[in-house]
C-alpha cells in the first residue's frame, strides 16, 4: 500500500474540542505519508468550515444539526435534515472513494461514518471524552479501531478495537520551557505576582465570568495575585464593564491569541472540562480547578473532570458553587506549595504529547491492512 496515494476522509466538528484534534491528526499522517490526498466533512454554518480551510485542507459541508433534548421547533426539521445528510454524505464518499474515514464527533461525523461502514471502508473513531456519546457508541459496534484518551471505555466500545492514544493537541503548547518570561511579557503580567488564569473559551463561560465579576471585594485583598481572564468574544461587553475588570490586578481579554504563552505565565489555570481543554492541561503540567459545565450531552465534562480529581491531578468545583469556591480554590492552591507541586506532577503524567502521531499510525495501518 505505501506505492499508493492514500485518501483519507475526515469528518466532525462543532466545537474546538472536534476540530482542532482533526485538523492535528490530517497533519500527523501528511508528515508520515506527504503524498496523502483529503477531505473534511463538516456542518455547514459551523467553526470547521473557516478553520480547516485556514488550515490548508479541502472541506464539504453538510446541512446537519443536532436533535435538542428540551422542547424545540427546531426538532421538526431534524428528521429531514439528518435524510438529507445522509444521502449527500453517500455521495461524498461515492465520488472521494476514501482509504480509511476518521471521526472526531460532531454533528457531521455519523451520516459519514455510517456511509462509509456501509461501503465497507475502514473507519476509525477518535472518541475525546471519558463518556462517550449516544452516536460513537453506534458507530463504535462497526468500526475498526476506537482510540481513547481515557481507561475504563470498554463500557462503551468493544475492548478488542480500543486503542488508547490520548487526545490530539495543538503542537505549540507540547514544549514550554523558557516561555514564562515571554508569556508574562506579552501579556502585560507582573512577574512579582501569581497569576490565575481563567478560560472561558472562544465564546466564553457565563459562569466563569459571573464568579469574577462576583469577586471584586475578594479580588481587591490580595494584591499579590493577579487575573488573566479571557471572558469570550459573545460576552464581551457585557463583563468589561463591570468592576472586577477595572482591577489593577485583573486584566480581561476576549480572545486569546497565544496559548502557549497563555499556559506559560499561569501559576493556576480555572478552565471548563472539555476535552481538549483537560488533554491541554495534561501537557502543559500546570494546576487546575476545573468547572465543568452541566450543559452538555450527557453531562460527560463532569465525568472528564472526575476522571482527573480521582488520581489527585485536579480541583473540582461544581457550577453551582463557582461564586462561592471557584476562585477560593485557586488560591489555596497558590498558597499551598505541596499541593500545587502535586497537582501539577499528578497531571503531567496524564499527558500525551504523540497522540495526533499514535492515530495516525493506526489509521495508515488500517489502510495497509485492506
Amino acid at each position: 500500500m505505501n506505492s499508493k496515494n492514500l485518501k483519507v476522509m475526515i469528518t466532525g466538528g462543532g466545537t474546538g474540542g472536534h476540530v482542532f484534534p482533526a485538523i492535528a491528526i490530517a497533519d500527523a499522517i501528511k508528515k508520515l505519508r506527504p503524498e496523502t490526498e483529503f477531505l473534511f466533512v463538516g456542518a455547514n454554518g459551523k467553526m470547521e468550515m473557516e478553520r480547516v480551510p485556514k488550515a490548508g485542507y479541502a472541506i464539504v459541508g453538510l446541512n446537519v444539526a443536532g436533535f435538542q433534548r428540551n422542547l424545540s421547533w427546531r426538532n421538526f426539521s431534524f428528521p429531514f435534515k439528518l435524510l438529507s445528510s445522509m444521502w449527500k454524505a453517500r455521495r461524498i464518499v461515492s465520488d472521494f472513494k476514501p482509504d480509511v474515514v476518521i471521526g472526531t464527533g460532531g454533528y457531521a461525523s455519523g451520516p459519514v461514518m455510517r456511509s462509509a461502514q456501509r461501503a465497507s471502508i475502514p473507519t476509525l473513531i477518535q472518541e475525546q471524552n471519558s463518556y462517550a456519546g449516544v452516536t460513537n457508541k453506534i458507530l463504535g459496534k462497526r468500526a475498526e479501531k476506537v482510540c481513547v484518551a481515557y481507561d475504563h471505555m470498554e463500557t462503551f466500545f468493544p475492548a478488542d478495537r480500543l486503542v488508547f492514544t490520548g487526545n490530539p493537541v495543538r503542537s505549540d503548547i507540547i514544549n514550554l520551557e523558557g516561555k514564562r518570561t515571554e508569556g508574562l511579557q506579552y501579556y502585560g503580567l507582573d512577574p512579582e505576582k501569581k497569576t490565575i488564569v481563567v478560560i472561558g473559551g472562544s465564546l466564553g463561560a457565563r459562569t466563569l465570568n459571573n464568579a469574577l465579576r462576583d469577586n471584586t471585594a475578594f479580588l481587591e485583598k490580595y494584591d499579590g495575585v493577579q487575573v488573566l481572564w479571557q471572558c469570550g468574544k459573545f460576552y464581551e461587553y457585557e463583563y468589561q464593564a463591570c468592576e472586577t475588570a477595572h482591577l489593577p490586578n485583573v486584566h480581561i481579554r476576549a480572545f486569546i491569541d497565544r496559548m502557549d504563552l497563555l499556559y506559560a505565565a499561569a501559576d493556576v489555570v480555572i478552565s471548563r472540562a472539555g476535552a481538549l481543554s483537560i488533554s491541554e492541561l495534561c501537557l502543559v503540567g500546570k494546576p487546575a480547578v476545573l468547572v465543568p459545565s452541566p450543559n452538555v450531552a450527557e453531562d460527560h465534562q463532569t465525568k472528564n473532570a472526575l476522571a482527573l480529581v480521582e488520581k489527585g491531578a485536579a480541583r473540582l468545583v461544581r457550577d453551582a458553587e463557582a461564586v462561592e469556591k471557584m476562585l477560593q480554590e485557586a488560591l489555596l492552591i497558590l498558597e499551598n506549595e505541596a499541593l500545587a507541586f502535586s497537582l501539577s506532577e499528578s497531571i503531567r503524567q496524564l499527558g500525551r504529547p504523540n497522540a495526533a502521531e499514535a492515530i495516525a499510525q493506526e489509521a495508515i495501518k488500517l489502510v495497509d491492512k485492506s
